[in-house]
Parts: C-alpha cells; structure tokens; sequence
C-alpha cells in the first residue's frame, strides 16, 4: 500500500516529472495516443467513487454558496484565459488551449488541496462535482463563444466527448458505490492513485506531442499560464469575501476558481483539435499543483499560528 499512498499523495511530483521525461524522452509517452481519453475517464470514474453522498446533501441544502461558486468558476477563468489569448502574441492554435483550459471545471486535485489547507471541503466536493457535472453544456458553449474568433469550433463533438469522458464515468463511479460498496472498498482505497497515474499520463502525453513546440512558444505560454493561475486565485478570495464567505470557504473557492481541470482541456483539445493546442492545458496542469501545494501549506501554517 505504500506505493499506493505515495502516487496519491504526490501528484504535484510526479505530474513535474512526467512532463520532463516527456521533453527529454517522447516515444515513452507517445503510445498512449489512442488511449488519452480512456485514462481521462478513469479519473473521473475515480472521483464519483470517492464522493460522499451525505457531505454533499448536507452542501446542497445551502445552494446560494454553490450557485455563487458555480458563477465564479464559469466566469472568471474563461474571461481571463479570453483576455490572455487575445493579448498574447501566441499562434492561434495554441491561444485556444488557454481558453479551453479556462472554460473547463474545478479540477478533482483542488478537493484534495483545499482539504490540506484547512477549507470546506463538503462545499469544495459540492463545487466541483456539480461543475463537472454541468460540463457538458457550459464547457463547449463557453469555448465556442470564446474561441470561435480564433478557430472553428466543434460545439456538439465537444459534449459528446464530455458526456462520455467525464459525465458518464462520473455517474458510474457514483452507482458502482452505491449498489457494490463493500465490493469496491478496496478500489476506493486507491482512487487517488488511479486518478493521479492517468493525469500523469495525459499531460506527459501532451508534453511528448508538442516537444519541438516548446522551445519557440515555451516562455510566454509560461508567463500567461502562471498569470492566469495566480489571478484565478486572487479573484476566488476575493469574490468569495464579497459573498460573504467565511474563512474556510474563501479558501475553497480561491482554490477551485485557481486550479482548473486542466486534464479535460488537454484531452479536448487532443481530441478535437491540433496537438499544440493542449500544451496549454499540459503546463496548466503541472503549474497550478505546484502552486497550490505551495498555497495549501502557507494556509495550513498561519492558520495553525492563529490558534497558537
């Protein structure tokens, strides 16, 4: 079980890791272009087992804070990713996967970050699977009306893949614990490292794709990718104070608003459109676990200061 524990715990490492031996060494991650959206859907299936139903009926019966959230989440990161690709100097290809990537829901990790920071973490899980829930629609509508100005947009492909990749498994994740909880216990036990092991997978795939790439447009993705990142955060705190929220839900929402599903951009835009239009998404995914295992553990401690 150590080995279990240690890839769930480590997403942020081994995320990093994978996308360098993605740079230095493609072929290792290149035969897993035909199976990304496989491994992405395993991901999603992970998390409908791990919820809890009764953490999110006690959420749902104050559904202001998750409509406001939900507001937040569709709004503020596909508004930035639109302002950075329009002011960025990067090919329209690659433009789009920023916009992807800001129109895609919380990202599942953000549950765990917003666990070790000391959030609430009942309305964390809430935000985020009711986002990833309503994905297929708002995702592909937000891109299209986004995007459309820079390349053609595929809207009902989009959902289809959506509805297949992340609502369906979801759904299953859910009923397979409902109805085969005691059989499925030991599978529960090791989602996270299912989950961990096919984002790992999938952006190191989207590395390997784009390694040639890197090299020309590598600094300044870089740049918007992290203003993008520590906006997304500022602008989650501070909205959620405007609403507000109290201490442990300002943390959950800065946190879900900063850290994207950057997994689902990549696997879109893979899947739909050029590969360089992921590598967005693959930068997106490393950096903002980095940043928010960096967040959760300067929350932890001045929160520990404060009771002291």
């Amino acid at each position: 079980m150590f080995i279990f524990n240690f890839i769930g715990k480590n997403l942020a490492l081994l995320t990093a890791l994978g996308a360098i031996s993605a740079y230095f060494y493609p072929p290792a991650f290149l035969i897993f272009k035909s199976s990304f959206l496989w491994f992405f859907a395993a991901t999603m299936f992970a998390l409908g087992l791990v919820l809890e139903s009764d953490d999110l009926k006690a959420t749902l019966k104050q559904p202001l804070p998750i409509i406001y959230g939900l507001a937040t989440q569709y709004t503020v990161m596909p508004l930035l990713a639109f302002a950075a690709a329009m002011l960025s100097n990067l090919p329209p290809e690659i433009a789009l996967g920023l916009i992807i990537v800001g129109c895609a829901p919380g990202a599942m990790a953000s549950n765990v970050v917003v666990y070790l920071a000391g959030g609430a973490i009942a309305y964390s899980i809430t935000l985020t699977t009711i986002a990833t829930l309503v994905s297929p629609l708002f995702t592909p509508t937000l891109v299209e009306l986004l995007g459309g100005a820079l390349l053609p947009i595929p809207f009902w492909p989009m959902m289809k893949t959506i509805i297949y990749t992340v609502l369906l498994p979801v759904l299953l994740g859910i009923s397979v614990k409902k109805y085969f909880a005691r059989q499925v216990k030991p599978i529960i036990q090791i989602a996270p490292t299912i989950a961990v092991i096919a984002i790992v997978i999938i952006c190191s795939y989207a590395i390997a794709a784009n390694q040639s790439r890197l090299s020309t447009v590598g600094l300044e993705l870089l740049f918007w990718v992290v203003l993008i990142n520590a906006l997304g955060y500022v602008l989650g705190w501070y909205l959620a104070k405007l609403y507000g929220f109290g201490l442990r839900k300002r943390i959950a929402l800065s946190i879900e608003i900063g850290m994207q599903n950057a997994g689902l951009g990549v696997a879109l835009a893979l899947k739909h459109f050029q590969a360089e239009t992921a590598l967005p998404g693959a930068i997106f995914a490393v950096w903002c676990v980095l940043t928010a295992a960096g967040m959760s553990a300067y929350l932890r401690s001045r929160q520990e200061q404060t009771l002291l």
